[in-house]
């Protein structure tokens, strides 16, 4: 057998160079698709140090899932109650967190999704839920979203890990808790919630259109149908927006003389009530902010412990200051101050439940800012634009709200 020659080595070798490429160019079997798909909108904020080439959709969807996964740690003990991005406030001894590196990258993702709703679906309204406790109307709620298209809304709640829930969320409710944080009275934690339920919101259905922040203490003064019709047509956002508030000096300087400066003087101060509906586009609006969100997330002073309400500062001040002209500068949730104890509005208990009630919040009108519009849209003016929710409405008046839902509360 004569022994191959180098020139025949070399026809071998050109001869299996094709089949050596096909095998190892093959390309390999593509991972499934990310849990979540966001379009990124056109510009990004300069601010941020992610450059908008590397935020592709495989890449958005996997730093969500990252920042849920470790969101849920909420009971480290931090050596330092304030640095650049996480703030912590002081309870019992305790910290508590208020703001967090994940909260600032679940943040800045919310504020790159698309600012359009997907074509061709239905608008969603996004129902947010913030509680400390188990939702004691949930019953109600059950019946207003009772033979409801899912298409038409989505639930999230913020539930204070902290807390003790008696039983599971369930029915409408059952596994819609976002990743939660503890909150507190007096304190930035609030705010930092509902910051967080809007960014929650946004990433998770891009049908979300409109944003409702509600407590577990409130009730529908309508149907959904009708609550429904009145949200999806506007295209402004329900938030009272207030300058002329008695004590705002105080709620201003609550974290020292000169600190919110130079960023929110007090002449750009404002007061609202905390639970607002606001357009998709505000919803980024927020969840892009870091400049104003920098101020209203730092603890209030010992002494200012009373007047420190961020909840009811933070977001009638930065829409107050970013879009005046796109807000209604009212909450569409009734709320009674004329009763009011320690800082919380009068309570509706069993023997205060009646249709009769109902229909005085039905006729009531919405305050509109300060005197009028407060800088808003003056085509608002001429509205009367109907309250949708109410509080706040004690755990024992369920039953007498159930007694007249179908007739009263859900009719229309």
């Amino acid at each position: 057998m004569l022994a191959p020659n180098p020139i025949s080595l070399l026809c071998a070798l050109l001869l299996c160079l094709p089949l050596a490429v096909i095998f190892t160019t093959t390309p390999a079997t593509p991972p499934p698709p990310p849990p979540f798909s966001f379009q990124l909108p056109l510009s990004i904020n300069k601010t941020h140090h992610i450059q908008k080439h590397s935020l592709n959709n495989t890449y958005t969807s996997h730093i969500y899932k990252n920042a849920l996964k470790t969101t849920n740690n909420t009971t480290h003990v931090h050596k330092h109650s304030i640095n650049k991005t996480n703030v912590y406030v002081q309870h019992h001894n305790n910290n508590i967190t208020v703001w967090d590196e994940d909260d600032e990258s679940v943040s800045r993702l919310a504020s790159r999704v698309n600012p359009d709703p997907p074509l061709g679906r239905p608008k969603k309204i996004a129902f947010m839920f913030l509680t400390n406790a188990p939702l004691p109307l949930a019953p109600l709620w059950e019946l207003y979203f009772n033979k409801v298209p899912n298409n038409l809304y989505n639930i999230y709640i913020h539930a204070d890990p902290s807390s003790r829930y008696n039983s599971p969320f369930r029915g409408v409710f059952a596994n819609r808790v976002i990743p939660s944080k503890p909150t507190r009275r007096f304190s930035p934690t609030l705010s930092a919630a509902a910051r967080r339920l809007l960014s929650h919101a946004l990433l998770n259905d891009t049908s979300n259109y409109m944003f409702a922040l509600l407590s577990p203490s409130c009730i529908p003064l309508h149907s959904f149908n009708f609550t429904y019709k009145t949200i999806i047509k506007s295209r402004h956002s329900f938030i009272e927006i207030l300058k002329n508030e008695r004590g705002a000096s105080g709620r201003w300087a609550a974290r020292g003389n000169t600190t919110m400066l130079p960023e929110v003087p007090l002449s750009h101060f404002r007061i609202g009530s905390q639970f607002f509906i606001l357009t998709r586009h505000h919803a980024r609006i927020i969840s892009n902010d870091t400049i104003i969100w920098s101020k209203f997330k730092l603890p209030c002073m010992m002494n200012y412990t009373y007047t420190c309400y961020p909840e009811e500062h933070y977001f009638p001040t930065l829409m107050s200051m970013v879009d005046p002209h796109g807000c209604v500068p009212s909450t569409l949730t009734h709320v009674d101050w004329r009763g009011s104890h320690s800082g919380h509005p009068r309570t509706y208990y069993l023997s205060h439940v009646g249709p009769e009630l109902i229909q005085t919040f039905r006729n009531a009108t919405p305050r509109y800012g300060d005197d009028g519009m407060n800088g808003s849209d003056s085509s608002v003016s001429r509205q009367n634009h109907p309250f949708l929710f109410a509080r706040k409405f004690a755990p024992e008046s369920l039953t007498r709200l159930l007694d007249i839902a179908n007739d009263v509360i859900l009719k229309d």
